[in-house]
């Protein structure tokens, strides 16, 4: 078991020696000296921090509406009996949408044409009558009395034809409500309802949206309301994180939602492109102001226990030392990190080799 020992000792101290012997030769290649009683410094590549603008900018959860959607609703109950579009048809403002039955109101009409008609005759027998008792008012056949009767029947008469007049005129503007249009040209939404169905004046039937008029719904929590603005920047994101579409915020809320604690922001969404949808759930960016940090490579930046470091060549025994900085991270920007702090302008940060680093080994830094 000794010669076993012996000979892995053996094997183990040629092993140390040749990796020793490697690195000490990959040193003298590069130029870098091994300083007295230590270990070699290892060349490591450095980029000096520069301070850069920064946005100073939130990202919220956001809804996106338009400005000129239409949800269609009846104005009468009724069966449905014909649907005259599809869901995404481009119609055109009066283009018939939907048909709920009318026959019970064509009929009422027809009613109220009828008695219109006969108090038409009516009104013609009560003037005659009144000329009648006129002339013979003038004759001395009747009386005063008679003849006051007369115009009192003639009036009454020419009231009721006025009150069926109206009475007629308003069955026949119901009677449109039974066919159902589009207020203004668009696109024609979903369309949830089927013939057969009944529905009410609740009932929803479709929507009709013009196209490129959105408007995005930003809810600021309560927090950050007094830092909202008349015209602050708003950037709408894709799910990749690219800008979609810019605007500026033209409303805030004189009030705190309080469900939410969150105060309403609204800005305009040219959306010529149709990238974006009606409701649809959207990241939107509001830029509060810019501010200079410096910006740190993400590849050099490590992170352990919830905290982030990046080593800094600094000078030190005649040289220079890895030396770990403690970092506080804002933004990404790109493939770059905001530091907040740990990093100030001019400093050599590593961006090669950080995992062979430890705190205070020699390094020879390349540009």
């Amino acid at each position: 078991m000794r010669k076993i020992s012996q000979s892995t000792q053996r094997v183990a101290g040629l092993l140390t020696a040749v990796a020793v012997a490697g690195l000490m030769t990959a040193c003298s290649k590069s130029g870098a000296a091994a300083p007295p009683g230590g270990f070699p410094a290892m060349p490591v590549k450095v980029l000096e921090a520069k301070a850069a603008p920064v946005q100073d900018a939130t990202e919220y959860v956001a809804t996106m509406k338009s400005r000129d959607s239409a949800v269609i609703m009846p104005q009468v109950e009724g069966q449905i009996t014909k649907i005259y579009v599809h869901s995404g048809d481009h119609v055109t403002a009066g283009t018939a949408l939907l048909e709920i039955d009318p026959l019970k109101q064509q009929a009422t009409v027809s009613s109220q044409v009828s008695g219109r008609a006969a108090q038409e005759a009516s009104l013609l027998l009560q003037k005659q009558q009144f000329e009648r008792t006129q002339s013979l008012y003038a004759a001395g056949v009747v009386s005063k009395q008679e003849l006051d009767q007369a115009k009192a029947n003639l009036d009454s008469a020419q009231a009721q034809l006025s009150s069926l007049d109206a009475q007629v005129k308003e069955q026949q503007v119901q009677l449109h409500y039974y066919k159902v249009t589009a207020p203004w040209t668009g696109i024609v939404g979903d369309v949830p309802v089927r013939v057969g169905d009944r529905v009410t004046v609740s009932t929803q039937l479709t929507t009709v949206d013009k196209p490129g008029s959105l408007e995005v719904y930003l809810y600021i929590p309560v927090e950050r309301a007094p830092d909202l603005r008349m015209n602050l920047p708003v950037e709408i994101l894709d799910s990749d994180g690219k800008v979609v579409g810019k605007s500026k915020i033209n409303f805030i809320s004189p009030q705190v939602d309080p469900a939410t604690q969150s105060v309403l922001a609204k800005a305009p969404v040219a959306n010529a492109k149709d990238l974006l949808r009606q409701s649809e759930f959207v990241h939107a960016r509001v830029v509060w102001g810019m501010h200079q940090n410096p910006l740190v490579p993400v590849l050099a930046v490590s992170r352990l226990a919830g905290q982030y470091f990046a080593f800094v060549a600094e000078p030190g025994n005649g040289g220079f030392q890895a030396k770990q900085h403690p970092l506080k991270i804002g933004q990404t920007v790109g493939n770059d990190y905001e530091v907040q702090d740990g990093i100030k302008p001019g400093d050599k940060i590593i961006v090669s080799g950080t995992q062979f680093l430890i705190d205070g080994a020699p390094v020879v830094p390349q540009t």
